[in-house]
């Protein structure tokens, strides 16, 4: 019998069967057997005897069978077991979580950022967009035509549309998240406004006020590109940002005509222009900037300014 276990617990590639001979199992089982043999062997000869030849073959067989059965019953156990104690235990100290150092601007110290942007060229002529390709788009603007808004000059001047933000000088600095959302809306066949700045991580809204189906799609680079369809009177879709982003041309893959741009960027300091061009930044710390300014069509602009100490300073841009 004891052989027979031995041949059991030896099974060179069974790893089950290693881990039970190393843990002592197996002479734990094999003595369990001897003991039943002796009991039989002392107290009932004549089974002892019945055991002999080919009755006492088939019940080695069996027997053996039980062992095998057993012993895999146990290595499993066993296995599990060991796994769980190898486990590693859970830290008792639990780990503090770092916290961000926002930057605030020191009210006493904080100056103002100010500027205009202009177009002094020769303005584009209008052109009228038609919207034929899709028929509500088109009975929407049946009584007035809606024209490219790619270059919109307002009075004295003014330019529209122009994404403003402090390019450089913030350096080392985090700002605090802010719970506001941006909104962009599908209404009239084009988007609304036309230009949006946002913050790194600012929640997006996204709606649909007309009767048609549109498809959001902001082409980014440096951030995820996604696009999304939005039927009638279906819920606002809700986006992020996470990397600033200077500028995420953005379309409408139903309708060619609609365009919009979203400015990303990690600090409070940016603005679109109105029909004024005028933008202007309060709560801004001291310090040496690089201002710049963003056209669709225009192009890019950058100036370096200097903000002293509780002051002002005005930074303007001219297109021509």
């Amino acid at each position: 019998m004891r052989n027979n276990l031995d041949r059991c617990f030896n099974r060179g590639a069974s790893l089950p069967f290693r881990i039970l001979k190393n843990s002592g199992i197996q002479a734990a089982v094999a003595n369990g057997f001897e003991r039943i043999r002796d009991r039989v062997d002392t107290n009932d000869h004549s089974s002892a005897f019945a055991l002999r030849g080919a009755s006492m073959q088939r019940d080695r067989i069996r027997i053996l069978a039980c062992v095998r059965q057993s012993t895999l019953a146990v290595a499993i156990a066993a296995i599990v077991l060991l796994g769980a104690c190898g486990k590693s235990q859970p830290s008792q100290k639990s780990e503090v979580a770092k916290s961000v150092d926002y930057f605030h601007a020191d009210p006493a110290t904080a100056g103002k950022l100010q500027g205009r942007i202009t177009f002094h060229g020769v303005a584009p002529a209008k052109i009228a967009i038609s919207m034929n390709a899709e028929a509500w788009c088109e009975a929407a603007h049946k009584k007035d035509s809606v024209f490219d808004q790619a270059v919109m000059v307002g009075k004295d001047a003014g330019l529209a549309n122009a994404f403003v933000y402090i390019q450089s000088g913030l350096e080392g600095k985090t700002f605090e998240p802010v719970k506001e959302t941006v909104t962009i809306d599908q209404r009239g066949c084009m988007f609304q406004p036309r230009a949006i700045g946002i913050r790194a991580g600012q929640t997006l809204i996204v709606t649909n006020s007309d009767e048609v189906s549109h498809n959001i799609h902001p082409l980014a680079k440096n951030n995820r590109e996604w696009n999304q369809q939005q039927p009638p009177q279906s819920p606002a879709l809700q986006r992020k940002f996470a990397r600033t982003e200077i500028m995420i041309p953005v379309k409408c893959n139903v309708h060619a005509w609609m365009h919009a741009y979203i400015g990303v960027v990690e600090h409070p300091y940016f603005a679109v222009t109105g029909a004024d061009g005028l933008f202007a930044w309060s709560n801004v710390p001291p310090g040496d900037y690089t201002i710049a300014v963003w056209h669709e069509k225009l192009g890019e602009q950058s100036r370096q300014v200097h903000l002293d100490k509780s002051g002002q300073a005005a930074v303007d841009f001219v297109y021509r």
